[in-house]
């Protein structure tokens, strides 16, 4: 094949391509900025010509992983971000970063960007709470880090100190907010999460509806950074001019409160109310330890529930789970372990076959012996008669998943993803509502 051909055929797989893909040669000038990444960015392809031509394409190496990777000579895997981009829209990437080489010399550095916005949004829902408090007692975790953070947890629970909780959606920070909620040795009355992604304008005035009752509340801010600087200062002001009640006052950021506060997203003068206490609750992807026994009190909790008789999972869907890295964290893991059990009989192990497409397709590029099969097939063949579904069950979950892909490479605009699969709009709409009913029904049964 020739040398312009295949020029051609790699244009089009890193345009077309579902990551984002930048290069930079070894002095950190850029080479490639592929369309997905452009668009992750914010940046139109006329406004990215433009840039171009003046060597400003909004990306500083300075401040990212590629000029780390070209100064280490390092690999960064999986690193996880968060930003608003150009639009003003929040962005979630997971990131591999690796060194370009030539003839064993560096010749510059690649990052391929996966979007995970849509599942950083699902993320942020808490854990199930099976109806009763959520006290330490109930948190499966046995990792070292996180026995450290349920008992600087009880500390501050014990002097009752303002806290600030620092980790990714989807780790916990709810069950640790409520947790040291419940430790209080003299107990308080209420329990309000105020919610900052919402309109910051309620959660103020929620704020001060409460924080003037006579009751001892614990309030938790769940991603405080969301709000502007103005609103978390209005907040300040509000705990200092009501120092005659016994609140305790527990807030949550998504990542370093001193990355935030130089980026101009955490106040100062809210961070100091803390008196510099933060917990930092660690990854998933981080204390791998905490994934069985996360599944084995959900797997009881189904049999108390339902009388089923699933038991675990079988050492290949093991090894699978414990090489995936969770960028959802436990929140993620509880949502499969609900897709996997709205499907269960008879079953007394979860087996390869029974793991949703979904997350088949997430898995594909997994490297180990015991999903081989998995990694290296379509998601959608059967290899054996064990992975035999019902047809309808089969059929609905290949149109489910491929009206949600449909709908992401149109950034969620129904008209313009039912003109690409050729239906009527009006069909689209019944589609996507069936299947969120399916999946609500599923929650609903689950709890």
């Amino acid at each position: 094949m020739q040398h312009e051909t295949l020029l051609d055929i790699y244009k089009f797989i890193v345009e077309k391509g579902d990551n984002g893909i930048c290069v930079v040669d070894n002095t950190g000038k850029l080479i490639i900025y592929n369309k997905k990444m452009r668009e992750l960015q914010g940046i139109s392809d006329e406004e990215f010509e433009k840039r171009r031509a003046l060597e400003i394409v909004g990306f500083n190496t300075e401040k990212g992983g590629l000029l780390r990777v070209l100064q280490d000579e390092q690999p960064i895997l999986n690193e996880k971000k968060t930003f608003w981009n150009q639009k003003g829209q929040e962005v979630t990437l997971i990131s591999n970063i690796y060194p370009l080489y030539s003839q064993d010399v560096l010749v510059g550095a690649v990052e391929f960007a996966r979007d995970i916005t849509q599942q950083e949004y699902m993320m942020y829902q808490p854990l199930r709470r099976y109806n009763e408090p959520l006290t330490f007692e109930i948190i499966t975790a046995i990792s070292t880090e996180m026995k450290k953070v349920i008992e600087k947890a009880k500390i501050v629970a014990y002097s009752r100190m303002p806290v600030i909780l620092v980790g990714e959606s989807g780790t916990g920070i709810d069950m640790i907010a409520e947790g040291i909620h419940h430790e209080l040795k003299d107990k308080n009355d209420m329990f309000i999460t105020l919610i900052c992604r919402r309109d910051e304008a309620s959660v103020i005035s929620q704020l001060e509806k409460y924080i003037v009752e006579k009751k001892n509340i614990t309030f938790f801010a769940e991603r405080i950074e969301y709000l502007s600087k103005e609103a978390q200062e209005k907040i300040v002001e509000l705990l200092a001019n009501h120092t005659n009640h016994h609140h305790i006052f527990i807030a949550s950021v998504g990542e370093d409160p001193f990355d935030l506060i130089q980026k101009g997203q955490l106040s100062k003068a809210l961070y100091r109310h803390f008196s510099d206490i933060s917990i930092y609750i660690p990854a998933l992807r981080n204390r791998k330890e905490d994934i069985m026994p996360f599944v084995e009190d959900y797997f009881k909790r189904h049999r108390e529930s339902y009388g089923s008789a699933i038991s675990g999972l079988s050492d290949e869907v093991k090894e699978i789970f414990l090489n995936y890295n969770w960028p959802g964290n436990l929140k993620e893991l509880e949502v499969l372990l609900d897709d996997i059990s709205s499907l269960i009989t008879t079953e007394s192990l979860v087996e390869a076959h029974m793991l949703p497409a979904h997350f088949k397709w997430k898995i594909q590029n997994i490297e180990s012996p015991e999903n081989q099969d998995i990694a290296q097939s379509d998601i959608f063949v059967v290899m054996n008669k064990n992975e035999l579904r019902p047809l309808d069950v089969y059929m609905n979950e290949v149109e489910d998943y491929y009206i949600s892909r449909a709908l992401e490479l149109f950034d969620g605009n129904v008209s313009k993803t039912a003109t690409a699969l050729g239906i009527k709009r009006q069909s689209l709409q019944y589609r996507i509502r069936k299947y969120t009913e399916s999946r609500s029904s599923s929650d609903k049964h689950e709890e």
